[in-house]
């Protein structure tokens, strides 16, 4: 077929969350992005839970948006509820979520690559890469056309050759309503890439009316809700949705086990491996048989729309079973539903093949976003998107790549571990994960990342300014309160209310604010000579809270920084690219293998993974004549 479209710099395959995000900030960037997906009418679709962040996942929003990326805003224009986890815990947990309209989340998406100049968009299914005399070229598509770029970023979702299981029926699909992708695996099959199967689900939806909320206990969002992104494009939200939680019980279990035999996770039609911590109903209730119950979140899928999302619910059982048991629940026993629940198998490729920037090792400016590198999860698809968009641009324009640390993001952790480690089961992020999560807060991202990303042309100057102006008067609060001294008459009643010791004579407020249960709130109270102080000083609600964490946490922090820069210098030694590790006869024999199949690039990475021990990394470095 004659092609009627230009060549791109950069063609981004899928309009997922990852797909998105690499066509928004490669274009931003200045890429000229074609961004090509089955249907227009779905990109950015919520394919599982309306819902962004959570625990180490709302870190990452914060990191994509502080890097200027479009989830965080997206989010926010989108959110009926706001919740700031955890915090009840230190800042390093503290993590937001919300609920979203799934409709308005895709409709902001679309809005948003519309308004970016750079994106271009063609509905079609890419069954195939151009590739001529080993170089790539640009995709094929299946109603012929051949379409040129200089780079490729492939984000298939669960789409590559799915298939989705409802009982003991299964079809090709790569989610419900939409049709499987083929010929992309089988290609990058034959050059050389090695592929695996994993799997996924996702709930029944119902229809809300059918519901008795008040055998439910309601979830309302925060009284003062916060929001994703630093900017000031979205606001925080004025009006809430609530959600609600009821719970299964021994009868629900007993209609599930009813079901076992036709449930294709049991019966073995299903062999791939699903995400360990998002099991299914089935799952729970067969490695949990010492549970007489389960918890069911009752989320509301947007403003308008009576459509729930039966969150802890996900299952494969047939329809009639996953009936019966959604009726044994209490507020669910006259249930009407819209569209059951089912699994969904599809090929993903082991990340170890990717480079620190998602770049393919074997096909030069290919690059790989998404579930199609073994991750789960909305927030882990679009940091990827993001961080290949960025580094695709980098590589077409010569320059080195943009590459996160383990002590830099959460961004930087997920990537490390997916192409240091690999994954065998759908990877997700954890606040366990990172070894620098008291660097890795979510207050804090902006001051972490926006410098960075304004250096490579991605963040805007706007964005700067804000982090700048948000650094000056978190120094200049520490300052006033490093100067200002309290009186024992002033703050004595505050401290005996909270437990907490009187003083004697006048100290610094900052050494009364390192206490625990001792706020900038109640310092202010407190001293109005302070509070005059600070607001003369007129700070962001933002400064206020960096001021106070830092003060409460310094020691902590600094002992951390330490940590990193120790374990940072490891990876400043580089390793030559075309090491040959069987020369090396003191490596063990693992490590050998290990080391030849990843290609670490540093002694830092080198060290991180599996099967290379301590001694190995001692060899590696004497080698290296360090």
């Amino acid at each position: 077929m004659k092609n009627m479209l230009p060549e791109y710099d950069v063609i981004v395959v899928g309009g997922g969350h990852a797909g998105c995000e690499a066509a928004f900030s490669a274009a931003k960037m200045g890429s000229n992005v074609l961004l090509v997906t089955m249907n227009l009418q779905n990109i950015a679709q919520m394919s599982c839970n309306p819902a962004m962040g959570g625990v180490a996942k709302g870190q990452i929003v914060r990191e994509i948006d502080a890097l200027g990326g479009g989830s965080g805003i997206v989010t926010d224009k989108s959110a009926i509820q706001f919740k700031m986890l955890n915090l009840s815990k230190g800042p390093a947990m503290w993590s937001p979520r919300t609920q979203n309209d799934r409709m308005r989340f895709a409709e902001e998406w679309r809005l948003q690559l519309e308004r970016t100049e750079n994106v271009h968009f063609w509905q079609d299914m890419v069954n195939g890469l151009l590739i001529e005399d080993g170089k790539l070229k640009g995709v094929k598509t299946v109603i012929g056309m051949e379409i040129k770029s200089k780079a490729v970023v492939l984000t298939n979702g669960t789409f590559l050759n799915g298939l989705i299981h409802l009982g003991e029926k299964n079809f090709s699909g790569g989610r419900s309503g939409e049709g499987a992708s083929y010929g992309i695996t089988e290609q990058l099959v034959d050059l050389g890439f090695e592929t695996g199967r994993m799997k996924t689900g996702t709930p029944p939806r119902v229809d809300g009316r059918s519901l008795d909320y008040s055998k439910m206990e309601e979830q309302p969002g925060d009284e003062n809700p916060n929001k994703f992104s630093y900017s000031d494009h979205t606001d925080s939200l004025s009006k809430q949705r609530s959600c609600y939680i009821t719970y299964t019980n021994p009868k629900t279990h007993k209609v599930l086990k009813g079901g076992f035999d036709r449930s294709p996770m049991f019966n073995g039609s299903i062999k791939s491996k699903g995400p360990r911590y998002c099991p299914s109903i089935e799952d729970k209730i067969n490695r949990f048989a010492e549970r007489d119950r389960h918890q069911i979140f009752v989320e509301p899928e947007g403003w308008e729309t009576v459509e729930i999302y039966v969150n802890g619910f996900s299952t494969s059982l047939p329809e009639e079973v996953q009936y019966e048991a959604l009726k044994t629940i209490p507020g669910f026993e006259n249930v009407k539903m819209f569209r059951p629940g089912y699994a969904i198998e599809y090929d993903y490729f082991p990340p170890t093949q990717l480079t620190h920037s998602l770049e393919t090792k074997l096909v030069d400016n290919l690059f790989f976003a998404g579930q199609i590198n073994g991750t789960t999860g909305y927030e882990e698809a679009a940091s990827q998107g993001l961080m290949a968009g960025i580094n695709v641009h980098l590589k077409l324009q010569g320059k080195e790549p943009f590459i996160l640390g383990r002590s830099d993001a959460y961004i930087g952790v997920l990537i490390d571990d997916l192409i240091t480690k690999g994954t065998e089961e759908p990877y997700r992020m954890f606040t366990s994960r990172a070894e620098f999560r008291i660097l890795l807060r979510q207050d804090n991202a902006d001051l972490r990342l926006t410098n960075l990303s304004h250096q490579i042309g991605l963040a805007s100057t706007e964005q700067l300014d804000k982090v700048n102006l948000k650094i000056e008067q978190t120094n200049a609060l520490k300052s006033i309160l490093k100067k200002t001294s309290v009186a024992p008459d002033e703050i004595n009643s505050i401290l005996e209310s909270k437990n907490s010791s009187v003083i004697k004579q006048k100290q610094k407020a900052n050494s009364l604010l390192v206490r625990p249960h001792i706020s900038m709130s109640d310092m202010r109270s407190a001293s109005e000579f302070l509070d005059q102080k600070i607001k003369d000083l007129d700070p962001t609600q933002d400064a206020l809270i960096q001021a106070e964490i830092q003060i409460k946490y310094d020691g902590y922090i600094s002992r951390e920084q330490e940590n990193a820069l120790k374990l940072n210098r490891l990876e400043e030694v580089k390793i030559p690219p075309h090491t040959d590790y069987s020369t090396l006869s003191s490596l063990s024999a693992e490590a050998v293998e290990k080391l030849t199949e990843i290609k670490p690039v540093t002694i830092g990475q080198a060290s991180r993974i599996s099967g290379v021990s301590p001694s190995d990394v001692s060899i590696l470095l004497v080698y290296l004549g360090r």
